[in-house]
C-alpha cells in the first residue's frame, strides 16, 4: 500500500495524484509494489537481473505508461535495467522519474539503465523527472543512463528534468538516429548548496535526413557545480542543433564542453552556449511592478526553466 509520503513523491516525479489509468509499474525501495498492463502494453519482470521489459504493440495510439521509482528509506542502493520495445507506428507517452526522501545519515541511491528500441514510424515522448527531499545528512544520489535506438521515420521527444534536492547525479544519454528519424531533447536542471550534476549527451546522426535538436537550460546556485558534455556526430546527410543556456549565481560553477563532428559533407551541425548571471535590469523591471527582489528573482528562474 502507498502511504501519504509515497503519494507526495509520486506527485512530484510523475504528476500523479492517484493511481494512473492504463499501464504502470511503481517501484519503492528496491521492489515493485504495484503494476497494471493493458491489451496493448505488457510489463514483464526480468528474470536475469533487476528491472522490467515494457512491450508496446505496433500501432498502439494514445496510451501512456508510468514507471516511477520512489525511495523513502536511507541506505538504499537500487539499480534497475529497463528495456522498452516501442512497436512500429505506435504513438505513446512514457513517464518515468525518481524521487528520494532521505531523512537519515546514510546515502540513498537509485541508478536506472533504460534501453529503448523505437521501431519504424513510431512516436515516443519520454518524460523523466528527478526530485529529492529530507532533513537528514544522508546524500540523495541518482545516476540515470538512457540508450535509444530510433529506426526509420520514428520521432522521439525527451524531457529530462531535475527539479531540486538531488545531491549528486550523473546523467548519460546515448541516442542513434536512422533514416528520417527525428529527435528533440529538452533538459532542465537546478542545483544549489554544494550539489553536483554531470550530464553527458551523445547523439549520432546515422541515417539520411535524420535530425536532432537539443536544448539544455540550467540554474546553478550557491556552491553547486554543473558539468555538461555534448557530442553531436553527423555520419550522414542530416541536421543537428545544440543550445546550452545556464544562469549562474553566487559561487556556483558551470562547465559546458561541446563537440560537433561531421563525417559527411551534407551534415549540418550547430552549437550555441551562453552562461551568465541574471541581469539587474530584469530584476528592476519586475520590482517596479510590485515584486520583491526575491519574488522577481524566483519569477525569472521559474520562467527560464520552463
Amino acid at each position: 500500500m502507498l502511504n501519504a509520503l509515497d503519494k507526495l513523491m509520486l506527485e512530484k516525479v510523475a504528476d500523479l495524484h492517484e493511481i494512473p489509468q492504463g499501464a504502470f509499474n511503481i517501484r519503492k525501495n528496491g521492489a515493485g509494489v504495484q503494476r497494471n498492463t493493458t491489451a496493448n502494453i505488457d510489463i514483464i519482470t526480468k528474470t536475469d537481473k533487476s528491472g522490467i521489459d515494457v512491450i508496446i504493440k505496433p500501432y498502439t495510439k494514445g496510451e501512456s505508461i508510468h514507471i516511477p521509482v520512489i525511495v523513502t528509506e536511507e541506505n538504499i542502493n537500487d539499480v534497475v535495467y529497463n528495456t522498452f520495445e516501442v512497436g512500429e507506428y505506435s504513438d505513446v507517452v512514457i513517464v518515468a522519474g525518481c524521487g528520494i526522501h532521505n531523512s537519515g545519515h546514510h546515502k540513498s541511491q537509485h541508478d536506472g539503465i533504460h534501453t529503448f528500441f523505437v521501431r519504424k514510424g513510431a512516436k515516443l515522448k519520454y518524460v523523466e523527472k528527478h526530485y529529492g527531499q529530507g532533513e537528514g545528512k544522508g546524500q540523495r544520489v541518482l545516476n540515470p543512463k538512457t540508450i535509444i535506438e530510433v529506426e526509420e521515420g520514428a520521432a522521439v521527444e525527451l524531457e529530462l528534468i531535475q527539479i531540486k534536492g538531488i545531491d549528486q547525479t550523473k546523467r548519460d544519454t546515448e541516442i542513434r538516429l536512422m533514416d528520417n528519424a527525428k529527435l528533440v531533447v529538452t533538459e532542465r536542471l537546478l542545483t544549489y548548496q554544494d550539489q553536483e550534476a554531470e550530464s553527458n549527451i551523445t547523439v549520432e546522426l546515422l541515417g539520411v535526413d535524420s535530425s536532432a535538436q537539443i536544448i539544455s537550460r540550467s540554474v546553478a546556485q550557491n556552491d553547486s557545480k554543473q558539468v555538461f558534455y555534448f557530442d553531436l556526430i553527423g555520419r550522414n546527410k542530416g541536421r543537428g542543433h545544440i543550445q546550452c543556456d545556464a544562469i549562474i549565481m553566487h559561487n556556483a560553477q558551470v562547465l559546458s564542453t561541446p563537440r560537433i563532428s561531421a563525417h559527411h559533407s551534407e551534415a549540418q551541425l550547430v552549437h550555441e552556449a551562453a552562461i551568465g548571471r541574471i541581469e539587474s535590469e530584469q530584476l528592476i523591471k519586475l520590482m517596479s511592478l510590485g515584486f520583491s527582489e526575491q519574488e522577481a528573482e524566483d519569477t525569472i528562474l521559474n520562467g527560464f526553466l520552463k
